[in-house]
């Protein structure tokens, strides 16, 4: 399967909102997955210095060479991320898809996978879409759209420095 806005769509997935249009308040309070694309025509060009917070004090910026070695040419996904329901159920995708927009802006939240994307010039312009799930299948269904973009591009997408396992809830 291509990771591109047409077969994403076609698999359920829905929003396709850059973070700077982004609308909190249309993402759904349920758990999902969720992937982060380039709009057409985006150009990267990556930053000296991340944009994303500093969780915890940690520095999110990565070397020029780290960054250009986890490029993936060719691929409109940069990153593939899950929402679960959390233990109090009232997590999922709203609040997950929160957390990466607020980091990206330079607020220090945990949202530290993904972290990647806030060095890339104009990354308020990068649209992210999402699909709702039962909470029992967003484990596997991260891991396998992982997978999925693993077989086609050989390598998982930019942002995502780890494979996604499948727990046990």
């Amino acid at each position: 399967m291509d990771f591109d806005m047409q077969t994403l769509t076609a698999a359920g997935f829905t929003g396709f909102r850059s973070f700077a249009e982004l609308e909190l308040n249309e993402i759904p309070q349920v758990p999902g997955i969720y992937v982060v694309l380039m709009p057409e025509g985006f150009t990267p060009r990556f930053l000296a210095e991340s944009a994303g917070g500093h969780f915890k004090g940690k520095d999110p910026s990565l070397p020029q060479a780290a960054l250009s070695a986890e490029w993936v040419a060719g691929a409109e996904v940069l990153y593939i991320g899950k929402a679960g329901a959390g233990k109090t159920g009232k997590r999922g995708l709203r609040k997950r898809i929160r957390e990466m927009s607020d980091f990206g802006r330079g607020i220090p939240v945990g949202h530290w996978g993904g972290r990647l994307l806030w060095q890339l010039a104009d990354s308020q312009a990068l649209k992210v879409a999402w699909k709702e799930l039962p909470p029992e299948l967003v484990n596997a269904a991260e891991a396998r759209y992982q997978q999925d973009f693993r077989a086609f591009h050989g390598r998982l997408p930019f942002a995502n420095l780890a494979q996604a396992r499948i727990t046990a809830h």
